[in-house]
C-alpha cells in the first residue's frame, strides 16, 4: 500500500510537469512567470474570444485547450476537514471549534486541512480528476451568526457571538490560505452573505429585514473581520433577500459594503442555485438572462448553478457589457494564477507537500486536541468525574455509543479507524475492567420490542456512560437531514422522545453514577433529563478522534476546558419566532429569560478564582489605549486550562445597547495552586458601539468591565462558574 501511494504521487508529479511543459511550449505569454499575475491575466483575457469568456462564469469551468487553460471546478468544501473527497482527517464540527475559544488551535486545524488539500490536489490531478471537490477553492467557513438554535445549519457556525466568530473565523482563514508572499495555499470563502440563519424551508424566498442596529452589531461584524483582517479571498452570497433585494443582486451588500466600505478584492460566488432564486424564489426578474445580468452588475463573479450559462445571451440582449464581463472574469483568473495553477510545479512551495500529510498521525493528534478542548462539562454532581481507569465494572449504552455518524456532522470526509465513544472508553480503562455494551434505545423512534434488558444492567455496574443526542439526520441542510420533519430545522430543542424515556427508565436502576455524553450541533433542552443524571459531558460532533477525546476527559487524562459558544435555553418557549430576524430576546447579548446553561459556561475538574482586577485607567476617552489585568488562580488540586472572558456591561443600555458584550478572552493553563496575571490590551475601538442608525459611535456613560469564566450572572455561579470580578469605568 505504501509503495502504491508513493508510485501514484510520482506519477502525479510527472503528469503535472508534462502538462505544464506542454503549456509553456505553446509560447503563450501568460505562462511567463517573470510577469506579474495581473499582467498575465490581462494577456490571457485579451487572447480569449467572447464565447470562451462567457463559459467561465459557472463553478464547473470548461477547459480552453487552444490557450492551455485547463478545466477547473471551483466547488470544494473544508468546513471541518476536506469534505466529499475520500480519505481526509475529520476535525470537530464548526460549533465545536467555537467551543474551544482557541483561535491559535483552530489555525493549526485549518493549516492541517490545507496541507491535506494540497496533497490531495496533486493526486487528483494525476488521475485526471478535475471535478467537484477536487480543487483548491474552499467554500468555508460558515460565519453566519447562530441566532436561533432551531436552525439546522447552525452546527456549521462558530456560535452566537460576533466577536468570538470573528476571532475563530480569521484564524481558520489564515490557516487555509497560508502565508506565502506570492501564492495562496488554498482560498477560503466566507458564507453566507448576509443575514442568513434559517428557516431552511424558506431560505430560497424569505426577505430579511433587520434593523440597522442588528445588521451592523450582529450580522456583519464577522464578515468585516474576515475581509479586513483575514483577507479572505471568497465571499458566498446567501439565498435570501435583504431589505427586499436578493442577496446576490444586492449592490448594497456586494458593492457598497463589501467592496467600497471594507475594500474586498476577492471573488464573489453565489450559493448553489441562488441566482435562479432571483427569478424563481424572489420574483425579481422574469428571465434567466436578467438574473445573470443583475448578479454580475452587483458584483457576483461566479455562479454555482446554471444561470450564468446564459451570460452570452445576456450580452447579446444588451443587458451587460463586455467590459463588465472582463472585469468580473479577471478576478476569477487572478485567483487561479495565485494558486499557482499556471506555473511550474517547482515554483510553488506548497507543491512540496506530499501525500504523507493526508490523515497523518500529526493531524490525528491535532483533531484529538481540538475535540478535547471543545468538550464542555455541563454538570458534575458530587465530582463523580473523573472516573478511575481501574473501575471494576462499566456499562456503556445509548443510541450513539457505538456510532460513527455522531462523529461526522455535515460536510465531512472519510477517515479510516474513526473512534466511537464505546471504542475510546474501552481502550482507556484497565484490561481487567468488565465493560458491557448495549444499544438500549433506537435514536429517533421507540423500540418495537417491549422486552429490553438494557435498562437492567445499571444495577450491576460501578458506573454507566450513556451516549445520547441528535445527529445530521435530524439537524442539517434542507437536502441532507433525512430524518427531519422540518427540512433540517428543529421544531423544539428536546432530545428525541425515545431517548428521553430511556434516560428516565435507566436512571431508576442506577446505584452508581450515570454519566450522560451528549452529541449535538446545537443547543438541546435538557430540563427533562438533567435531574436524572449525575454528569453531563457535551461532546458536540467531535470528529474522527471523538471517542478518544471523550475518554480522555471522562477518565481525567485531560481536564474539560470547552465553553459554550451558544446559549442553551430551558426550552423552545424561551425563543422569539424563528423567522423573526430581530435580535431582541436572542442570544446572551439580548436575552432576558434565564437560560438552562449560559453562554461561555463550562465546568472543569478544578476551581478558578479571579481577583485583583485592575485597569491602567478607568476613564476612557477617544484614542485611549489601556490594559486590564486580573489574577487568575487554580485553587483546586488538578492541573487544567480555563477560558477567562472579558465583558463590557453598560449601566444604562439606553434601549439598544446589549446587556453584555464579549470583548476579549484568553485561554489560561494553570497548575494546581498556581496564580497567573492575565492582561488584556484594549483600545477605544473595543468600546465603540452600534447605535440605532447602525453607526459605530462613542456612547458615553458608566460601564463595568466584568471578568469571568462564563457569562457573568447569578445563574452561571449557581451552576459552578467562578465568581466574576469587575471594574467600574466611564466612557467620556
Amino acid at each position: 500500500m505504501k509503495f502504491f501511494k508513493i508510485y501514484i504521487s510520482k506519477i502525479g508529479l510527472l503528469a503535472c510537469v508534462i502538462a505544464t511543459s506542454t503549456m509553456q511550449s505553446q509560447n503563450q505569454k501568460w505562462f511567463d512567470e517573470s510577469l506579474s499575475f495581473e499582467e498575465r491575466v490581462d494577456l490571457l483575457l485579451k487572447s480569449m474570444i467572447i464565447d470562451e469568456k462567457c463559459g467561465q462564469f459557472t463553478s464547473d469551468t470548461p477547459a480552453i485547450p487552444r490557450l492551455g487553460v485547463p478545466e477547473y471546478n471551483w466547488w470544494n468544501e473544508a468546513l471541518h476537514g476536506i469534505a466529499r473527497n475520500g480519505i481526509a482527517t475529520i476535525f470537530p464540527q464548526g460549533i465545536a471549534m467555537g467551543a474551544t475559544f482557541n483561535p491559535s488551535l483552530i489555525k493549526e486545524v485549518s493549516t492541517a486541512i490545507s496541507d491535506e488539500a494540497r496533497a490531495k490536489f496533486q493526486v487528483s490531478q494525476s488521475i485526471g480528476n478535475r471535478g467537484m471537490y477536487a480543487g483548491l477553492t474552499f467554500w468555508s467557513p460558515n460565519i453566519n451568526i447562530f441566532r436561533d438554535p432551531r436552525w439546522g445549519r447552525g452546527q456549521e457556525t462558530y456560535g452566537e457571538d460576533p466577536y468570538l466568530t470573528s476571532k475563530i473565523g480569521v484564524a481558520f482563514v489564515e490557516g487555509l490560505q497560508g502565508d506565502d508572499p506570492k501564492y495562496f495555499k488554498t482560498t477560503a470563502c466566507a458564507k453566507h452573505f448576509a443575514v442568513h440563519s434559517g428557516p431552511e424551508a424558506l431560505r430560497h424566498s424569505f426577505n430579511a429585514n433587520p434593523s440597522k442596529l442588528d445588521l451592523y452589531e450582529t450580522y456583519l461584524p464577522a464578515f468585516e473581520a474576515l475581509v479586513t483582517m483575514g483577507k479572505v479571498q471568497g465571499i458566498m452570497g446567501a439565498y435570501n433577500a435583504v431589505y427586499g433585494e436578493p442577496a446576490n443582486s444586492s449592490t448594497f451588500l456586494m458593492d457598497d459594503i463589501l467592496k467600497k466600505k471594507w475594500g474586498f478584492d476577492g471573488y464573489i460566488v453565489s450559493d448553489c442555485g441562488a441566482l435562479g432564486d432571483i427569478m424563481k424564489g424572489h420574483g425579481k426578474v422574469k428571465t434567466v438572462e436578467e438574473a445573470a445580468a443583475l448578479a454580475l452588475k452587483a458584483g457576483v463573479n461566479l455562479n454555482c448553478g446554471w444561470v450564468s450559462k446564459s451570460m452570452k445571451s445576456a450580452l447579446d440582449k444588451g443587458l451587460i457589457s463586455e467590459d463588465l464581463i472582463n472585469d468580473r472574469l479577471k478576478k476569477l483568473f487572478l485567483i487561479r494564477f495565485q494558486l499557482g495553477l499556471f506555473d511550474k510545479i517547482e515554483s510553488n512551495p506548497y507543491n512540496k507537500i506530499g501525500i504523507k500529510a493526508i490523515n497523518s498521525d500529526a493531524h490525528k493528534a491535532i483533531t484529538r486536541k481540538a475535540s478535547q478542548q471543545s468538550i464542555v462539562l455541563l454538570k458534575n454532581k458530587n465530582n463523580v468525574l473523573p472516573l478511575d481507569k481501574k473501575i471494576k465494572t462499566l456499562y456503556v449504552t445509548g443510541s450513539f455509543a457505538a456510532s460513527t455518524d455522531i462523529l461526522l456532522a455535515n460536510y465531512y470526509g472519510s477517515a479510516p479507524n474513526m473512534v466511537t465513544v464505546l471504542e475510546g472508553i474501552t481502550d482507556k480503562v484497565s484490561l481487567g475492567t468488565s465493560v458491557e455494551y448495549r444499544l438500549g434505545v433506537l435514536p429517533f423512534q421507540n423500540n418495537l420490542n417491549p422486552l429490553n434488558w438494557a435498562v437492567q444492567i445499571l444495577k450491576t455496574v460501578d458506573a454507566t456512560i450513556l451516549v445520547a443526542g441528535i445527529s445530521n439526520e435530524i439537524e442539517g441542510e434542507e437536502v441532507d437531514a433525512i430524518a427531519s420533519e422540518n427540512k433540517g430545522d428543529r421544531k423544539d430543542l428536546k432530545l428525541p422522545q425515545s431517548q428521553i424515556d430511556y434516560i428516565k427508565e435507566v436512571s431508576k436502576n442506577k446505584k452508581e453514577p450515570l454519566i450522560l455524553v451528549l452529541g449535538t450541533g446545537s443547543a438541546v433542552s435538557l430540563e427533562d433529563v438533567e435531574p436524572y443524571v449525575d454528569a453531563i459531558v457535551l461532546m458536540w460532533y467531535p470528529g474522527e478522534q471523538g471517542g478518544n477525546a471523550v475518554a480522555d476527559v471522562i477518565f481525567g487524562d485531560v481536564a474539560p476546558s470547552g465553553h459554550l459558544p451558544i446559549t442553551f435555553p430551558m426550552n423552545v418557549e424561551q425563543l422569539p419566532p424563528f423567522d423573526d430576524y430581530s435580535m431582541k430576546g436572542r442570544t446572551y447579548k439580548y436575552m432576558t429569560k434565564e437560560p438552562m446553561y449560559p453562554f461561555g459556561f463550562g465546568l472543569s475538574y478544578s476551581t478558578l478564582e479571579l481577583k485583583n482586577a485592575t485597569s491602567t485607567t478607568t476613564t476612557i476617552k477617544k484614542g485611549t489605549a489601556f490594559t486590564v489585568s486580573v489574577d487568575v488562580t487554580n485553587s483546586g488540586k488538578n492541573k487544567y486550562e480555563d477560558v477567562v472572558q472579558l465583558y463590557l456591561v453598560p449601566e444604562d443600555t439606553k434601549g439598544f445597547l446589549p446587556f453584555y458584550a464579549l470583548k476579549s478572552f484568553e485561554r489560561v493553563p494553570l497548575n494546581s495552586g498556581e496564580t497567573k496575571k492575565v492582561s488584556f490590551a484594549l483600545t477605544d475601538s473595543d468600546f465603540r458601539q452600534t447605535n440605532l442608525k447602525g453607526e459605530k459611535n462613542w456612547i458615553k456613560g458608566n460601564y463595568k468591565i466584568v471578568i469571568s469564566n462564563a457569562l457573568p450572572s447569578q445563574r452561571s455561579m449557581d451552576l459552578g462558574a467562578a465568581k466574576p470580578t469587575e471594574i467600574d469605568i466611564k466612557l467620556k
